[in-house]
């Protein structure tokens, strides 16, 4: 679809909306992208019932930094981007980088892929740590635990002890029974979905493979009950992997969304590292999608097909979106 086209048809819904008892915005199409460093990826997405904002929490890849030839190395030394949204999500703004307060005060560091739960008035950010900037994929990295009040200035308070040095992508929920599974990408044994439990989100026991993931070629896992079911995407590089379960133990692979290009602006690759809101009884996905080296953020909402139960995703009509504060910003997120 032309730009020219997608904004006509925006302006279409806006007015019908307007006209309407309908609540909501057609989202910007890009999301959005970083005025930076044009690399965002990654996102996660909460509330903050301290300013009444909805906060992104991004991977801010160095897309236009000159100088970064060859490898991988501008997407090393990354920071984690924040943006806000006033409007329910249908616009964001770029706010600053968080302020991560690591145990050591290294100059060349990576962080990616940052995971974002509240509980009990304090927020928790499961980070990917990389201890430098390297041109290539063959170095340490760990899943590091921080703490914050205000979402801005975040606090070490440990390293998760997974099975390997070599762990990304931290997928976080929380369970009707009290505990907490996180899911993750464990790169040392050929890229498997890992999990592990915890009781209050500082204590983690690693449990290993999930139970009906294939052992290979996978990240970004997250996981969200919604419709009676639990449901897990993983980015497989060809579009996000979808899997369903009655137990968030053992899961069964029932499709792909966002394989097929889009046609909307900054839409036309496949989909990549997402993350999930529910709202009401709506949910949405945030997922990024790469245009050489530049990334944006997008939005879909998803739709539940009960016939087939299975989730649909039409990314190439606009998105209506208007997100309500949660009641309760640990379950209301990811689970309903």
């Amino acid at each position: 679809m032309k730009p020219a086209r997608w904004f006509l048809i925006l302006g279409l819904m806006t007015l019908a909306i307007s006209g309407c008892k309908t609540t909501g915005l057609v989202a910007s199409k890009p999301l959005y992208r970083d005025p930076i460093m044009d690399g965002a990826s990654d996102p996660t997405i909460i509330w903050s019932p301290k300013d009444g904002k909805w906060y992104m929490f991004y991977t801010s890849r160095r897309a236009n930094v000159p100088g970064l030839t060859g490898g991988v190395k501008w997407i090393h030394g990354t920071p984690i981007g924040i943006a806000t949204s006033s409007d329910g999500g249908a616009k964001w703004k770029y706010l600053r980088d968080a302020n991560i307060i690591y145990k050591e005060a290294i100059a060349d560091k990576t962080y990616w892929a940052p995971a974002v739960v509240e509980h009990n008035g304090l927020f928790h950010m499961y980070l990917v740590y990389v201890p430098g900037i390297f041109d290539n994929w063959s170095h340490p990295r760990y899943i590091i635990h921080l703490t914050s009040r205000d979402l801005i200035n975040w606090q070490y308070e440990s390293t998760l002890p997974l099975s390997h040095p070599k762990v990304i992508d931290a997928g976080v929920l929380h369970l009707p029974d009290g505990t907490w599974r996180l899911w993750y990408k464990d790169e040392a044994t050929g890229s498997s979905c890992n999990y592990a439990d915890s009781n209050d989100l500082y204590h983690w026991t690693d449990h290993g493979l999930v139970l009906g993931l294939s052992a290979r070629g996978g990240e970004a896992p997250v996981a969200f009950h919604w419709k009676d079911h639990y449901w897990l995407f993983r980015d497989i590089g060809r579009g996000l992997a979808l899997y369903r379960s009655d137990d968030a133990m053992a899961w069964m692979r029932v499709g792909t969304l966002l394989q097929d290009r889009g046609t909307g602006p900054d839409d036309t690759g496949v989909g990549h590292h997402p993350d999930i809101i529910l709202s009401g009884d709506q949910a949405y996905m945030f997922y990024f999608v790469g245009i050489g080296r530049r990334s944006s953020i997008q939005v879909v909402e998803l739709k539940y097909d009960g016939t087939n139960n299975v989730l649909t995703a039409d990314r190439n009509s606009p998105t209506i979106i208007h997100l309500h504060p949660p009641a309760d910003l640990e379950t209301q997120s990811k689970f309903n």
